[in-house]
């Protein structure tokens, strides 16, 4: 369970935003056509939504609003918080009120309730297997397009780590940067004089000649991409001579170089990869190929 002090919190107002989009997007032109035909208006209800899968709850949120933004008489009790590690079977949530409108908002509450509470329970199987090393995981930007906070948030509940949001939050250089910039050292140094004081520069390399280019212009981090396991042994190793760090000083020294690997990160291969000694570890997988959680909701008074 991820501690409350520390939990993350998603604005209001984005939350409204993005659920009211999707509302929108699912009432289309005439509203909820079937719900109107076949129940009354003063018809009430109450539903418990169920998880029927074990998992990480993210989203409780964005489905309280689902219900409240349809209709306000609608009561969303919620039985869990973000972060809860729950067992298959557990009760999320009680809902009560205005039939019409409880039936009208299911789906959209579902949906993202499903989708966030998958993204954060991959994460943390993730997470899991390299929880006795000093390596993070972290989702990258190859998120669903509109969804990339809400992703990233379900991403830290689930133990991961945020890599940038986007664009303009960090300088990543990459390979297609270097070929037309000139090369790794010259990028870095061109970046830096860009950018302002309180922005990280991280930069991509392919091999470890490479690499030891890249440390003569101390970027903040440099990204190792699909190097196996003894490369990035190497990397590490290379890391600290450039720093003079003994092994024992190299993990909390705050002047050097982080390394993050990418390439080749699943939940077969991440343990390894983690025990080479680089600090971060990268993949689209946990946002871009988590499965979603299996949520149900069933009226239990109609």
């Amino acid at each position: 369970m991820t501690p409350t002090a520390l939990r993350p919190e998603l604005p209001a107002l984005m939350v409204e935003d993005q659920v009211r989009a999707a509302l929108l997007e699912d009432l289309g032109r005439a509203g909820d056509i079937t719900t109107y035909a076949t129940i009354a208006p003063d018809r009430t209800a109450t539903a418990e939504m169920n998880a029927r899968e074990t998992g990480v709850v993210a989203g409780m949120e964005l489905a309280r609003t689902a219900f409240r933004l349809i209709d306000p008489a609608i009561r969303f009790e919620a039985l869990v918080k973000d972060g809860d590690r729950i067992a298959s079977g557990t009760v999320l949530a009680r809902i009560s009120g205005p039939a019409r409108g409880l039936l009208s908002a299911e789906r959209v509450a579902l949906n993202f309730l499903m989708h966030l509470c998958g993204v954060a329970t991959y994460t943390s199987k993730f997470a899991a297997e390299i929880d006795h090393t000093r390596a993070k995981v972290c989702c990258t930007r190859k998120t669903i397009p509109g969804l990339r906070a809400l992703e990233k948030y379900a991403v830290r509940l689930g133990g991961g780590s945020n890599h940038r949001y986007g664009l303009d939050d960090a300088i990543l250089i990459k390979d297609n940067h270097i070929a037309v910039s000139g090369g790794v050292a010259s990028a870095v140094h061109a970046a830096r004089a860009y950018c302002g004081h309180l922005v990280k520069i991280e930069v991509e390399v392919d091999g470890l000649d490479q690499m030891r280019h890249a440390l003569t212009a101390s970027p903040d981090v440099i990204l190792l991409d699909n190097m196996g396991p003894d490369l990035l042994r190497e990397a590490v190793a290379i890391n600290a001579a450039h720093w003079q760090l003994s092994s024992e000083a190299y993990a909390a020294d705050p002047r050097r170089t982080r390394l993050e690997a990418s390439g080749n990160v699943n939940v077969q291969t991440i343990r390894a990869i983690a025990e080479t000694g680089v600090d971060y570890i990268s993949t689209s997988k946990i946002t871009m190929a988590a499965p979603t959680l299996d949520i149900g909701l069933d009226i239990v008074i109609g």
